[in-house]
């Protein structure tokens, strides 16, 4: 095994290779917009190639013992953990996310690593009651196959990590196509470490390009046991629609329209400093950011304030620079989402311009809206985008009606009354939802293997541990 850079090429069977059609891409700094490497265009031919790979290692995978496919996962997770300085920097160039965003996603990934290598040989099965006296019924953990797996460009390294990991620790083989937006340390910086770790030819496998011509493909191959995709709505139900015809398993994490309810009787501060990573957090550009604030109106003026306050305070920059508390969206067709199709729209029907709506490149200032009603496109679409549309109702009921209906990842309801606040968020129709706190601030998604749907209910007393940046600056002076 090399574990020299990837440079423009794929990683297939345990060789890095120019794509079939020999085309390349550029990778992009998002705060710069300098070309920083390049990445191979693959297409249908090079997943043929991966999946036909993937197939014939995953035998031989799957009969090594647990112990020795953990050893492999922990080669992996301690050359990333030796190159960790290298890669926040990449993720922050690629993904245009401050520090504490880059370092928090390569920690996960390598604490995902470790995670995976132990539950591989803690548990092979279970002992079941039996159905009759005399009998003995046992079942056993086996691996599905060959896992294909599409990541997308928010968190491309701990979003792989997430289903690669636990797939290879217990046998299956793996073919990941990420995001063309976040090809390095999406795709070739984890197949760096699994060439460097030496994992057998075939094993992990990683086809970099755009959807059409190298997601579909993977996406709908009759050489796959699984597809595991996270990303869009519209791309997860074409995949699903797909996968139907021939009873195919998937795996899907989808965006959503989150909420956070603000009763009458919150504490505004909390709520406020807690919005900032609800929707602000990595420009709001997550699944799990809140992109409806339902708001009581007994605190809607003191929310309003106080919100606007520590937006108009926020930093928006080069995430290199150490002086930025937001960086760049993505891209340039994210940007025109976020402005033409939901803010402009959005005061056009009737929503104020409270703070931001203006962008100067990629960088977008933190926009508040006020006034918005259930039919602006503030309301009803996930922005992806750094925008707190703040909907005023007049009673608690009201806040919950206009809560469900809508496809919802994670919700947060804050109420000074925890019994209550915990009463609301059980009548919520969101996989998690926190009470008095925001999301991913709680390990949760380490709990949530095979991305069923439960709910978690997170409680958070205090502020604990909030990022500086969420601080109410007339407060902090």
């Amino acid at each position: 095994m090399t574990s020299r850079h990837a440079g423009s090429r794929l990683y297939i069977d345990g060789v890095w290779r120019p794509s079939a059609s020999g085309r390349t891409g550029d990778v992009e700094e998002k705060a710069t917009g300098a070309r920083i490497g390049g990445y191979a265009l693959g297409d249908a031919r090079d997943v043929d190639q991966a999946v036909a790979a993937a197939r014939a290692a995953q035998p031989g995978w799957a009969a090594l013992a647990a112990p020795e496919r953990a050893a492999y996962l922990r080669r992996m997770a301690g050359h990333l953990q030796d190159r960790y300085e290298e890669l926040v920097t990449q993720s922050m160039r690629e993904t245009g996310g401050v520090r504490a965003k880059a370092e928090d996603e390569v920690s996960t990934t390598i604490r995902q690593l470790g995670i995976s290598a132990v539950q591989a040989t803690e548990n092979a099965g279970e002992i079941l009651p039996p159905y009759k006296a005399g009998k003995l019924s046992l079942s056993r953990v086996v691996p599905l196959g060959v896992l294909g797996i599409i990541t997308p460009w928010n968190y491309p390294m701990n979003l792989a990590m997430r289903a690669v990991a636990p797939g290879l620790a217990f046998g299956n083989t793996i073919v990941l196509k990420p995001a063309e937006l976040t090809p390095v340390i999406g795709g070739q910086m984890l197949a760096e470490a699994a060439d460097h770790a030496g994992l057998p030819p075939g094993v992990f496998n990683v086809v970099t390009g755009d959807g059409p011509a190298a997601g579909w493909p993977l996406a709908t191959h009759d050489g796959l046991d699984l597809i595991d995709f996270t990303g869009s709505r519209t791309v997860g139900l074409a995949i699903a629609a797909a996968a139907a015809a021939t009873l195919r398993p998937i795996r899907l994490e989808l965006g959503g329209d989150n909420a956070f309810l603000v009763l009458d009787d919150a504490d505004v501060d909390l709520a406020a400093s807690l919005a900032m990573i609800a929707s602000l957090e990595f420009q709001g550009q997550t699944c799990i950011s809140s992109s409806r604030h339902i708001v009581m109106r007994e605190v809607a003026d003191d929310y309003i304030a106080a919100v606007t306050r520590r937006v108009e305070a926020l930093r928006v920059g080069d995430p290199l620079s150490g002086e930025a508390d937001l960086g760049p969206l993505i891209s340039a067709a994210q940007r025109d989402r976020v402005h033409q199709t939901i803010v402009e729209p959005s005061v056009a029907m009737g929503a104020k311009l409270v703070a931001g709506g203006t962008y100067d490149g990629l960088f977008y200032r933190p926009t508040v809206l006020t006034g918005v009603t259930p039919d602006m496109p503030a309301f009803t679409e996930e922005i992806f985008g750094p925008v707190i549309p703040i909907t005023v109702v007049d009673s608690e009921e009201e806040a919950v009606a206009l809560t469900n209906g809508y496809p919802m990842l994670m919700n947060s309801v804050f109420s000074r009354d925890l019994i209550r606040g915990m009463r609301v968020a059980e009548r919520l129709q969101a996989g998690e939802v926190h009470v008095n706190d925001a999301h991913a601030r709680h390990g949760a998604e380490n709990q949530m293997p095979g991305f069923t749907r439960r709910q978690w209910i997170g409680v958070q007393r205090t502020p604990l541990d909030l990022p500086a940046w969420t601080a109410d600056p007339v407060a902090s002076r």
